[in-house]
């Protein structure tokens, strides 16, 4: 099956749940993301990464809610690794990077840490915390750190209940953009 209809349906069938005990969707929460990274004016890739950054939670037999029941899902790497299979490492890394930059945000960056959601702040603890000073300067020196520390700023702003979002179908064409050709 063409992997863009794989996606659209994970996320028409099951996007419709609970994003993590926060206010929004998994959907929602997408979209939001993706509107975010478009509108500041990222590339195809960075946007489709934006989409597809929770696309994990989606794909693990976990139940919901695991977070709430104290499991890291690792949905990062479930997810970066998923979409490996048709998408270059710009759209997988940000992806599978997206936890580690919270964790090095919130070593690095004061004020990120109380903008976080009580959610975030549960799952932060059971991704590992905050990094340590060494791990941040190693994890911002890796390729695609960037991209993904961009991609979790927005992911933590697209909780928002409520607000406007292009649908599902106006971002397919930053999907088709960034597919590997094969």
């Amino acid at each position: 099956m063409d992997p863009i209809v794989q996606i659209r349906d994970r996320l028409e069938r099951f996007g419709g749940t609970e994003y993590g005990g926060e206010r929004v969707t998994q959907l929602e929460h997408a979209l939001q993301c993706a509107a975010l990274a478009e509108a500041s004016g990222a590339d195809a890739a960075l946007i489709s990464a934006a989409l597809l950054h929770d696309l994990g939670h989606l794909l693990h037999d976990l139940g919901p809610e695991a977070a709430g029941r104290g499991v890291d899902d690792r949905h990062e790497v479930l997810g970066g690794d998923w979409l490996a299979r048709w998408f270059g490492e710009d759209v997988a890394a940000p992806v599978r990077l997206h936890v580690d930059a919270k964790r090095y945000l919130t070593a690095v960056d004061p004020g990120y840490f109380a903008m976080l959601s009580p959610e975030s702040v549960r799952s932060l603890a059971l991704q590992g915390g905050p990094f340590s000073d060494s791990a941040a300067a190693e994890f911002i020196a890796r390729r695609h750190a960037a991209a993904a520390v961009r991609l979790r700023r927005w992911d933590e702003a697209a909780k928002i209940p409520g607000r406007p979002a292009p649908g599902l179908a106006h971002f397919v064409r930053y999907l088709e953009a960034s597919r590997r050709a094969g």
